[in-house]
């Protein structure tokens, strides 16, 4: 069985960890704020002191964790990744972060006989429990061959779209559009409450009718019972839309509605402050939702 190492026991990451345990994978972890790392090592993960240590002790090396700085520090820093890493490895970043990044990784991996892919997931804290993640992934044919058994036990849509920062790309398309859901749940939830219309009723019809979708089915629930925690960051989503924005400038792109989304969370993040709350706070912008 190979051995695991994993970086990163968030919301996102600690469910991970514990289905590659339950599945039998020995895995060794490291979190930069130890105590969150305490359940996955009471559930039978090894706790490494630095991501070189983890690096050292595994075959495939796996992060996710917050932001692309975060990315370059645990890959590039002092006592990380790539400073215990040595050849014949395959290290997988699961960060939503830049294709400018994972070409980066790839390349100085490449350099030291390394195998690099990047596979950003979508599917939330529900999905990253459930080991029913959407995997998008981007590196060696090689490499996604051999990690294929771990994907199948993290998710169940599982493609490979190309060369180094393909992944990532496949998940900016992702997060585009899952922005624009986010909205119209919002602004949906917003009318037919001053409509006063009954909201579970509405939930019921519209999630049988054209207008289902998978953020409608698993976050109106938790807004309609006051539940603002996070499956999946506001503050995260931002940052994946300044990411893809970012992008489509490269690519000579407008995207207005990714504009609006980006403004819009913004607010919410950065002026209202409700960035560790989930992307349901959207709702939050409108004072009947507050």
């Amino acid at each position: 069985m190979q051995k695991i190492g994993f970086i990163g026991t968030g919301v996102m990451g600690a469910a991970m960890i514990t289905n590659l345990l339950d599945a039998g994978y020995p895995v060794t972890v490291y979190n930069r704020t130890k105590v969150k790392a305490d359940a996955v090592v009471a559930h039978g993960a090894t706790w490494a002191d630095t991501p070189a240590e983890v690096t050292r002790q595994a075959d495939i090396i796996i992060t996710i964790v917050g932001y692309p700085k975060d990315v370059e520090e645990v890959y590039f820093g002092k006592d990380g990744i790539f400073s215990g890493a040595h050849a014949k490895q395959i290290i997988i970043d699961m960060t939503t972060s830049t294709p400018a990044l994972a070409t980066k990784i790839a390349n100085y991996a490449q350099a030291h006989d390394i195998a690099a892919l990047d596979a950003p997931v979508s599917g939330g804290d529900i999905g990253a429990k459930n080991g029913t993640l959407t995997i998008m992934v981007g590196g060696s044919e090689t490499a996604y061959h051999a990690v294929e058994p771990i994907f199948t036990v993290l998710g169940h849509q599982i493609n490979l779209f190309g060369q180094a920062g393909a992944g990532q790309h496949t998940k900016m398309a992702n997060q585009i559009m899952i922005a624009a859901t986010m909205i119209g749940l919002s602004e949906m939830l917003v009318y037919a409450k001053a409509a006063n219309l009954d909201l579970q009723k509405v939930l019921m019809t519209l999630s049988s009718g054209g207008a289902d979708n998978w953020s409608m089915d698993n976050y109106v629930p938790r807004i309609l019972q006051g539940d603002f925690q996070p499956g999946f960051y506001a503050k995260h989503l931002l940052k994946d839309l300044r990411i893809a924005l970012d992008g489509a400038n490269e690519m000579h792109l407008d995207l207005p509605g990714t504009k609006l989304a980006e403004r819009l969370y913004t607010k919410l993040s950065e002026e209202m402050h409700l960035g560790d709350e989930g992307t349901q706070a959207l709702v939050k912008l409108w004072a009947s939702f507050q």
